[in-house]
């Protein structure tokens, strides 16, 4: 059970593994981008070619999603970034029970955008995380971890790639293990969870008060989606790539302090911050470099 790219990895790992899948169950076709256009989830996409049978319920709480699961006999459900929260009677079907591959080493991180929230803490390491599920959210007990460095430059969709692979590789070990009993369950320690709450547009907005390696580390962590910005007067301006000048801000939190051909550098709560990459609302993305061919900002000039 899955649906985004994170889980197309997983997906492959299995066929390749030699295990049976006996059904892929994602999310029903929706219509994505600016033109509306019906497209199939990239786990949709993979089964297809991969010729397995596919099921999109609209709920997983419904007597005839149940009845078609419970026809199967599964031995084990793998859910990745599936989109639902499976009720207890679901989660009984299978005898061996369900895995859940997690992108953060929990407890830390539970919910739906730990890459993201790992990158913006400025976390030095992250893994990926298999479990048994339960009713809760990311709560069950961890079977096997997978633990990476967080790159000084790493962005989300990098993040997130390595991420996939390396769960792909963690859960056919971890059905290796159960299939001999070699794993010993253990309970996650509430006491030190943190949580990822869903990212939304607004998130993105830049707190120029907050030091420069901060807020740099905001902006790979927002990119590509939702995008850290700010605003040049009325005009709304995405940032997506930045580097930290240890240098004393000489002016007040989010102030151009100056310009050269190809550098902008703003004043944060400490130290400078130089933009490398921006965007305009409705515009190309563009090198700074590029940027400031067309348009000249001021020094003094306040972004918000």
């Amino acid at each position: 059970m899955g649906t985004p790219d994170f889980a197309v990895p997983s997906l492959k790992a299995l066929h390749n593994s030699g295990h049976e899948v006996a059904l892929v169950v994602t999310q029903p076709d929706r219509p994505r981008g600016r033109g509306q256009k019906v497209m199939f989830s990239p786990v949709k996409e993979a089964a297809l070619e991969l010729g397995y049978d596919i099921l999109q319920p609209l709920s997983v709480r419904t007597p005839e999603f149940y009845e078609k699961v419970v026809a199967l006999s599964p031995d084990i459900f793998v859910v990745i970034a599936f989109g639902h929260i499976l009720p207890k009677k679901v989660l009984s079907i299978p005898e061996k029970g369900a895995i859940n591959l997690h992108a953060s080493l929990l407890p830390k991180y539970r919910g739906p955008a730990p890459i993201q929230r790992a990158i913006i803490n400025m976390e030095k390491e992250t893994g990926v995380t298999a479990m048994l599920m339960n009713e809760g959210l990311d709560t069950g007990d961890i079977l096997l971890s997978a633990k990476t460095e967080i790159f000084s430059k790493e962005t989300s969709p990098s993040l997130h790639d390595r991420l996939s692979l390396m769960a792909g590789d963690l859960l056919i070990l971890t059905l290796s293990e159960m299939s001999t009993n070699s794993i010993n369950p253990v309970s996650q320690d509430n006491s030190i969870s943190t949580y990822a709450p869903l990212l939304k547009k607004k998130d993105g907005l830049i707190d120029w008060s907050k030091p420069a390696e901060e807020i740099e580390a905001f902006i790979r962590g927002m990119t590509p989606w939702p995008g850290a910005f700010t605003f040049i007067g009325r005009k709304r301006i995405k940032i997506f790539a930045s580097d930290v000048v240890f240098k004393d801000s000489k002016g007040d939190p989010g102030a151009v302090t100056g310009e050269t051909r190809d550098r902008l550098y703003i004043a944060t709560g400490k130290y400078l911050l130089s933009i490398k990459e921006i965007q305009e609302e409705s515009g190309k993305r563009l090198s700074i470099k590029d940027y400031l061919r067309g348009y000249s900002v001021t020094p003094g000039t306040i972004l918000c």
